[in-house]
């Protein structure tokens, strides 16, 4: 039985605690059972969007007549050399992670599953591995849906979508969230038909006002049918056919290839936690406390596996409040989390922070709301935006910056000013005394400002 100071299980987020803790000199067990680099390096957002990237520069290629550009022929796309690209770009960054982890004297890597034997006891590769501190940061997998006839089929999860050589000429994507959206808008604008069966809405957990723009604009592009529910997957002849109902009528829709984004599943069911005193909470994901302390003192988890938040930027962050506070010397104190910003990089972009409209509605809070449009300004009137808005939400009796929510170009970056100033408890103020450059996307957001103050000025909840 080998014994170690830290052992981390995931290489992903966990990583933000195993290499510093090394670093100061404490033994580490680093356990992994996939390529070294976790969900986001792998199979997420960094070959995600490798890919989405050039699908942006195609979708511009579509547009050029409207800026009174002719591109004749149509563009091309070698789809095998853009994937092989991604594919070796993230396995080189994986590589040398692994280079780093072997070299390292503090750092022993194992590759293989961890099972837990006792609360402080794990198994991997036959081998017993005891430590005063274990970090579990195992992340989430795809779910797949309980459709019948699905399984046995070569559909695609987004993993095998993000290794996929051959661009079919159709997609079925199932699924109306993040990943659905976002692979969706990759395989369409490279030159796939898509067809999006979506339960219910496409992001039905954006602000309702951002989530009716995005549907509008991203059924110009695909075939998108919403309150579509799967009733099973035929294959046959090298073609899907996905039976759904909807609207009370049975339908059918066939296509070369079918992409299953239908959410996730916590990866904590895989380490044997039965064996010890680590409780779960309702789909699997460990509970943790105010310290992401699992039941088990000395056990922590962060990440995906305990459903707080899904984003590589929140593990992060997670993981370096673990570090300082386990490994760094820091005072005991709660994690704090500021506010959590998101970002979905599909056509159009979206992103948000802090609370939607239809949460403060619900809470009966007394706030106004400013609008405004991206044809509304200049950079706007440039880009010929025919789509698009920013909507920041304020506290009317504070002027405090509540949430704000864009969709349209640009928007993962515009919204970092509203993440800034809500994270230095800013308001309206702030906002508008900011000076702009001219003409910039982020005078969008400050016209939105403006509206909020005519709002309060005329004591009205929106302008």
């Amino acid at each position: 039985m080998k014994k170690y100071d830290l052992i981390t299980i995931g290489s992903g987020g966990g990583a933000k605690i195993s290499s510093p803790a090394a670093g100061l000199g404490h033994k580490v067990a680093v356990i992994e059972k996939d390529r070294l680099g976790g969900t986001c390096l792998n199979r997420g957002c960094i070959p995600s969007k490798m890919l989405i990237h050039p699908a942006d520069v195609a979708l511009h290629l579509k547009h050029a007549h409207r800026f009174d550009i002719q591109h004749n022929p149509a563009f091309t796309v070698d789809f095998a050399k853009l994937i092989t690209r991604i594919c070796a770009t993230v396995d080189a960054d994986s590589a040398k992670i692994e280079k780093s982890y072997n070299s390292h004297p503090n750092i022993t890597f194992y590759r293989g599953a961890a099972k837990f034997l006792a609360n402080k006891t794990i198994e991997v590769n036959g081998e017993q591995l005891i430590a005063d501190k274990i970090v579990i940061a195992v992340g989430a997998r795809p779910s797949i849906p309980p459709i019948p006839g699905l399984a046995g089929t070569p559909f695609m999860t987004s993993t095998e979508a993000l290794r996929n050589t051959v661009l079919p000429d159709s997609i079925i994507i199932l699924g109306g969230g993040y990943i659905a959206c976002e692979l969706g808008h990759a395989y369409g604008a490279l030159g796939s038909r898509t067809h999006v069966l979506a339960r219910s809405s496409l992001l039905r957990s954006e602000d309702s006002e951002i989530a009716a723009e995005f549907s509008k604009v991203f059924a110009q592009y695909h075939d998108v049918r919403l309150g579509a529910v799967p009733t099973r997957v035929e294959y046959a002849g090298g073609q899907f056919t996905a039976h759904f109902t909807q609207d009370g009528a049975d339908r059918q829709i066939t296509a070369q290839a079918l992409l299953a984004a239908t959410g996730i599943a916590s990866n904590a069911d895989t380490l044997g936690l039965a064996n010890t005193g680590i409780e779960l909470l309702p789909g699997n994901f460990i509970k943790t406390d105010e310290y992401l302390q699992t039941t088990v003192e000395g056990v922590y988890a962060l990440g995906d596996c305990i459903g707080k938040y899904f984003f590589r930027h929140s593990v992060n962050f997670e993981g370096e409040y673990l570090f300082d506070h386990v490994f760094g010397g820091r005072p005991k104190l709660p994690i704090q989390y500021p506010p959590m910003p998101h970002a979905i990089f599909t056509h159009p972009q979206v992103a948000g922070v802090g609370k939607t409209e239809d949460q403060l509605k619900a809470e009966g809070a007394d706030y106004v709301a400013g609008f405004n449009a991206y044809k509304n300004s200049a950079m706007g009137m440039a880009l010929l935006s025919e789509h698009g808005f920013c909507k920041i939400l304020i506290d009317r009796k504070t002027r405090r910056i509540l949430g704000g929510h864009i969709v349209g170009d640009e928007a993962s970056n515009m919204a970092h000013m509203i993440i800034a100033f809500m994270n230095k408890a800013g308001t309206l103020d702030d906002l508008l005394n900011m000076i702009y450059i001219h003409p910039a996307l982020p005078e969008i957001v400050r016209n939105a400002a403006r509206k909020a103050k005519t709002a309060l000025d005329k004591n009205v909840t929106r302008v």
